[in-house]
């Protein structure tokens, strides 16, 4: 693929999953000046090698004459099978995330992102009902066990408890096997080798342990088995002052597992929140049956991986 201009910056995971799908990536920096000296580079690069893509990832003003040279190189690429695409169509595509604009001047973005229908809701719902009591029952046979190993490593509370921002921005109180030493030092970021952290919650990091105690969030209607990541009330206060669309995500129910989740790894700052944010718009924009069996396989994968933080 080529990819002309540098609206979007690809990061290296989306550079990582690329290449399972194009043997080369190329990228052309276009800023509206030069322009011919951009034709003769795309045109030299097209001419060396086989591309099936040209993403148009630019962000300036086109003017009529390059917008006649691309119609007519368009019409020039169908003979070689080579499509012309937009950034956002590309991501949607081929990297399963919504395009977000840097400011907030541009919001066609948000068109098509809506809460679910009715009987997607209803769909929801069952899913919620029958997987959390599978994790009432998973719950009912660790419980003992995990209280036991907390009270060896870290003596205090089994749960804990937090704020958590959901459905059209209501907080709520979500519940989680603690893995943090009580009256830890205060940061809101968890980071790889975090000495709060007692060896046993590591464990049930990795193997989302610490997770199941949500079921009880997700039975009261709270969460949703599947969906956004319930973000402590703090950090979307902080997240929204720097991504001004980032309440979309609260269009609907959080969940305990989602789409962002099992293909972004945990966040540390706002950037990764707005990379996180791509996902979770692109999971309400698509929602299906079929994207909700696939987040769990990945959730499933994840935990035989033991990929968790």
């Amino acid at each position: 693929m080529l990819v002309v201009g540098s609206k979007y910056i690809f990061n290296e995971i989306d550079k990582k999953n690329l290449k399972q799908t194009f043997k080369e990536i190329t990228f052309v920096k276009y800023d509206g000046k030069k322009t011919r000296e951009v034709r003769k580079e795309i045109e030299g690069i097209l001419a060396l090698n086989n591309y099936q893509f040209i993403v148009l990832n630019i962000e300036i003003y086109i003017d009529k004459n390059t917008i006649k040279y691309l119609t007519l190189l368009q019409f020039r690429l169908q003979k070689r099978n080579i499509k012309i695409i937009t950034i956002e169509n590309f991501l949607e595509k081929f990297l399963q995330k919504c395009y977000i604009p840097d400011d907030d001047r541009d919001l066609n973005f948000l068109s098509d992102i809506r809460a679910y229908n009715a009987f997607e809701l209803f769909l929801k719902r069952v899913i919620d009902y029958f997987g959390g009591g599978v994790l009432f029952l998973i719950n009912f046979f660790i419980k003992f066990y995990v209280k036991k190993r907390i009270d060896e490593e870290s003596p205090g509370e089994i749960y804990f408890v937090q704020d958590r921002v959901g459905l059209n921005t209501k907080t709520f109180k979500c519940y989680k096997f603690r893995t943090m030493h009580e009256n830890s030092y205060h940061n809101p970021y968890t980071s790889k080798n975090d000495d709060r952290v007692f060896k046993f919650g590591k464990t049930m990091r990795k193997m989302r342990i610490d997770e199941i105690p949500q079921y009880i969030n997700v039975l009261k209607g709270d969460m949703h088995i599947i969906g956004p990541r319930a973000e402590w009330d703090i950090l979307v206060k902080n997240y929204e002052k720097e991504i001004p669309y980032y309440n979309e995500r609260h269009l609907v129910r959080p969940g305990i597992t989602g789409w962002a989740q099992v293909n972004y790894p945990y966040g540390e700052n706002a950037y990764d929140a707005k990379q996180k944010l791509m996902y979770d718009l692109y999971y309400i924009k698509h929602w299906s049956l079929w994207l909700e069996a696939r987040t769990i396989i990945k959730t499933i994968l994840t935990v035989i991986k033991k990929q968790g933080t």
